[in-house]
């Protein structure tokens, strides 16, 4: 059993997640971004980022809108986003960009392994691991990719103006470092809590169906930012990513 004073923490963590959310969710509704999938990575990145993404919303996602890249055409400007964000902030919204599809690719799929156990042995549970967790990080990546893809995708190629099929490998070349040094740090998270800090806390993993295990993916996504952070800055710096 959890201690019910981290029981209340992970509720208190969630939920404050949650909120910081529905606010960007708010303002990017009122207030669409000019590169229309940052309209999801924003809120998305709130679930785990909390008040500092809040904050560098405020403080520079404002300058990605719709209106603020009409205002600076109309006055025949450069954009603000460009112009008033520093590259270490250019770099820590790619790295959001990717991190927001890794984490709806790695909630759909823990609860999808949760909620069909069989898929965890398509992805090599009893045949390649005897531990489930690690099967369903197969899983986890499969999805985190897929989507990481897409948010590429739907990045690079209005910017580039590329076709479909040069629009997917620059999708490729821009997310797949990026993703793996996000993951390394997820996994890592939760490694070190599902195999340490909770048994000794505890004595006992978390199981999916708990704000525990959602808490713990909460400050692991945290963690898998930090990780991609160098590697974005390669690749923006490089220009293999696009600046935002």
């Amino acid at each position: 059993m959890f201690p019910e004073w981290f029981h209340a923490v992970s509720i208190l963590a969630l939920l404050l997640g949650a909120a910081c959310s529905l606010l960007l969710s708010v303002q990017v509704i009122r207030h669409p971004q000019h590169m229309t999938v940052m309209n999801v990575v924003w809120p998305v990145s709130a679930l785990f980022g909390t008040l500092v993404v809040v904050w560098a919303y405020f403080r520079y996602g404002r300058l990605a809108t719709m209106e603020a890249h009409h205002h600076a055409e109309e006055q025949g400007e450069k954009p603000p986003n460009m112009t008033g964000t520093p590259f270490p902030v250019m770099v820590g919204k790619g790295a959001l960009h990717c991190g927001s599809g890794c984490m709806l690719g790695d909630v759909a799929a823990e609860w999808l392994a949760f909620l069909v156990p069989t898929v965890a042995v398509w992805f090599g549970w009893h045949s390649l691991f005897e531990e489930k967790m690690y099967a369903v990080w197969v899983l986890d990546f499969v999805f985190a990719y897929a989507l990481g893809i897409v948010f590429q995708y739907y990045a690079i190629v209005p910017m580039r103006g590329l076709s479909p099929g040069e629009g997917v490998v620059a999708a490729v070349k821009a997310d797949t470092a990026s993703l793996i040094a996000w993951q390394v740090g997820m996994y890592g998270l939760m490694a070190l809590v599902q195999f340490w800090l909770y048994p000794h806390l505890a004595g006992q993993r978390a199981p999916v169906n708990s704000v525990e295990f959602w808490f713990a993916m909460q400050v692991a996504m945290v963690a898998g930012f930090l990780t991609s952070y160098p590697v974005n800055w390669w690749l923006v710096g490089s220009g293999i990513k696009e600046r935002m």
